[in-house]
């Protein structure tokens, strides 16, 4: 075995079977991702040109669009197969990126299309990951997730690292309105991937798996995410995940447009974040996720966050200021992407189908940014109670502690669920078919 050879075994244990699938689900998030992070600083940019004190408004915005999108979102699964309604909710937003070019390009109602840009952009990336992992959770089951995932999830922080470095280069000669034409390639270049992942499916997951109907009702998420305390403590995790998110994103916003003016510079900050926060995730996806999901288990990598958000929590308690918010701002992102999010996607290996892409859906896009809309409220009302920064930082302790509380108890259930996951293989001809028979 080669140096190469060994070095691919290692970030990618997988089976000839699994590693064709294992490559186009990692070239899937890495087109995805780097559209989105071309996307993401100008979208925080003019988050701070419309004012921060908007910013409840605009998060609000999103869950109301949200609430409308997601029993559309069910009716398209519940209808067609995963291999036609994927690749349809990809295209529109395709469009939607190119609307929003010719609008800003031609200068038509520059001011609120660009609040409706920061809604958008907030919507699409939530949709489009969550829909991405709710393919991840269909096509491997528990066992492979925990060897694969950090790999696939390689693929995205890839895609994240070239995105920030596209819009530093590129944002000033090209302007920053033209880099929604590089988002929109990347798109369709996942769009692509799309279909040759389906194609490898086949093999992986079974051969009716691509074109099966989910079937059900286009608003069956809610009554998934009510009936099953485990699907419903999912969905606490994630709103916990998106009030600690939020209320540093505030904070940094408020410390940024504080401590530094100009609209370039800010807009290089939040590239820069960006960029540290890719390298450090990628380097840790593909030499540590594997080996950590193995060797601790979901509940303890999930754990890791809300730990990582209580340090920082505490220091901004204490320090309040530019350099204490964007080191928080780093590790806390560089922890979710690379240990925490692997193990929450996890979580979902060991649920049905049907909740996989609808509660599964309901819970990453609908419940994340209706904690992010309410939790944006709750930062600007203890504002207006007249707390400090520092102060709101410090009532967030509690919170985030029994988030580490409810990971530990969603790691014991997901660990007991995945050995009742019984993974056949059968055999027919010279292709070896693998059905999850949970």
């Amino acid at each position: 075995m080669t140096m190469l050879e060994r070095w691919l075994a290692r970030v990618m244990p997988a089976t000839p079977q699994e590693r064709a699938a294992a490559l186009w689900s990692f070239a899937y998030f890495f087109a995805l991702l780097a559209g989105y992070y071309v996307l993401r600083p100008l979208r925080d940019q003019m988050g701070i040109a419309g004012g921060v004190k908007n910013l409840p408004w605009l998060f609000t915005a999103t869950f109301v669009t949200l609430l409308v999108a997601q029993p559309l979102y069910g009716a398209l699964v519940s209808r067609l197969p995963r291999a036609r309604f994927i690749p349809i909710v990809c295209h529109f937003f395709v469009v939607n990126l190119l609307v929003f070019w010719a609008l800003l390009t031609f200068g038509v109602e520059t001011a609120v299309v660009a609040r409706v840009f920061f809604v958008w952009v907030s919507v699409f990336n939530l949709f489009a990951v969550a829909v991405f992992w709710s393919f991840m959770a269909d096509l491997f089951n528990s066992e492979q997730g925990t060897r694969l995932f950090g790999f696939i999830g390689a693929g995205g922080t890839a895609g994240a690292l070239l995105g920030p470095i596209i819009t530093i280069w590129l944002s000033v000669p090209l302007g920053p309105i033209n880099l929604m034409i590089a988002a929109a390639i990347f798109l369709e270049l996942a769009i692509f991937c799309i279909y040759r992942l389906e194609r490898t499916a086949v093999v992986l997951a079974g051969p009716k798996t691509p074109t099966e109907k989910i079937g059900g009702s286009a608003f069956a998420a809610i009554p998934e995410l009510v009936r099953s305390p485990y699907i419903l403590g999912i969905g606490a995790w994630v709103a916990l995940l998106s009030y600690a998110a939020t209320i540093i994103y505030f904070e940094q916003a408020h410390i940024v447009s504080e401590a530094v003016k100009s609209a370039g510079l800010q807009t290089r900050i939040f590239a820069s974040i960006d960029l540290a926060v890719s390298l450090l995730t990628l380097v840790t996806q593909l030499l540590i996720t594997g080996q950590v999901l193995k060797r601790v288990g979901t509940g303890i990598a999930a754990a890791a966050l809300p730990a990582v958000y209580i340090v920082g929590f505490a220091a901004l308690a204490l320090m309040p200021t530019l350099i204490v918010v964007v080191t928080v701002q780093v590790v806390q992102r560089w922890m979710n992407f690379a240990i925490a999010n692997p193990a929450r996607q996890l979580f979902f290996t060991v649920v049905t189908r049907e909740e996989k892409y609808k509660a599964k859906n309901l819970i990453d896009v609908v419940v994340y940014r209706g904690s992010d809309a309410l939790s944006g409220w709750i930062f600007d009302s203890l504002q207006g109670l007249g707390l400090k920064l520092g102060t709101i930082a410090l009532c967030s302790l509690p919170v985030v502690a029994g988030w580490a509380v409810l990971s530990l108890a969603l790691g014991r259930v997901q660990e007991k669920r995945s050995t009742q996951h019984e993974v056949v293989p059968v055999t027919e001809g010279k292709r070896e078919y693998r059905f999850d028979t949970a």
